[in-house]
């Protein structure tokens, strides 16, 4: 179903238009920082208006505690209507609250992307109960209320993009992110039943792993150059890691008219790790 008041070119610039975000209102959680901060820029330069939720304590912990408003002030800058929700998913029911948020600030949402999320690196012999229900909390139970919340609407509108952010872990876990893969996993089997549910409803739902990216949360991976160059060289046949700007080309399909005939994938933008 298209907005109120965007009319689709035809011609040359049709099959850009296919892409554009205009008139829609998405919702893109941990955008503050890294995949979800360079999604939210894709989005704003494709003419979405934007909630942002965004942790204050979590992006103090990477040492990038201004990240917030730095990014609004961007978005300011290019005259783009955004709003900052601050929620701290290891509360229950922020998930839920967050999209309240969002729909009370634009009337509704018609895109979500499902990028914030936490990760821990331990031997699974070591792994504490808190660590793992903090994951738990965090990257599966407040996706489900981000989901329950904002699928009514969606249904009901007879359009709507849903967006999961998940990981090479998926099918590659990490020994050392026993927890985070595993819930990676669940996350992407929840978007396929999303999907299969969703479809007649012109809801799509997708998932887009990523592979080893340069982000904030691996940043004290390259302290060491030397070794960051090793890790990098081994972590695909291209031998280097991806940048977060590098995921919002296939973000931006997934998200506009462009993908309306595609649900139910795992995109896998990993440099080729899955091969």
């Amino acid at each position: 179903m298209e907005p109120e008041g965007v009319n689709r070119p035809s011609g040359a610039n049709a099959l850009a238009q296919r892409f554009t975000m205009q008139g829609r209102r998405a919702l893109v959680t941990g955008a503050s920082l890294s995949i979800g901060r360079a999604i939210a820029l894709a989005f704003a330069d494709a003419g979405a208006e934007l909630a942002l939720q965004y942790a204050g304590s979590a992006d103090t912990g990477l040492q990038h505690a201004d990240a917030a408003s730095e990014l609004s002030r961007e978005l300011q800058q290019r005259a783009v209507v955004h709003h900052l929700i601050e929620a701290d998913f290891s509360q229950r029911g922020a998930g839920s609250r967050t999209v309240a948020e969002a729909q009370r600030r634009m009337g509704g949402v018609d895109v979500l992307v499902v990028c914030a999320s936490v990760q821990q690196r331990e031997a699974f012999t070591e792994i504490a109960c808190e660590s793992m229900q903090r994951q738990i909390r965090i990257n599966f139970e407040a996706s489900v209320e981000l989901l329950q919340a904002v699928v009514p609407g969606m249904r009901e509108r007879g359009w709507g993009r849903i967006l999961t952010i998940g990981s090479i872990n998926q099918t590659r876990p990490d020994p050392e992110l026993a927890i985070y893969a595993a819930l990676k996993s669940a996350q992407h089997n929840l978007a396929l039943n999303l999907a299969r549910q969703l479809a007649p409803f012109g809801v799509t739902v997708n998932n887009l792993s990523p592979g080893l990216v340069a982000t904030a949360r691996n940043q004290w991976r390259r302290v060491d150059q030397k070794q960051w160059q090793s890790i990098t060289h081994d972590a695909n046949p291209m031998h280097r890691a991806g940048t977060p700007e590098e995921m919002t080309g296939a973000a931006l399909l997934l998200c506009s008219d462009a993908g309306s005939f595609i649900t139910g994938n795992d995109l896998q933008a990993t440099g080729g790790a899955q091969l």
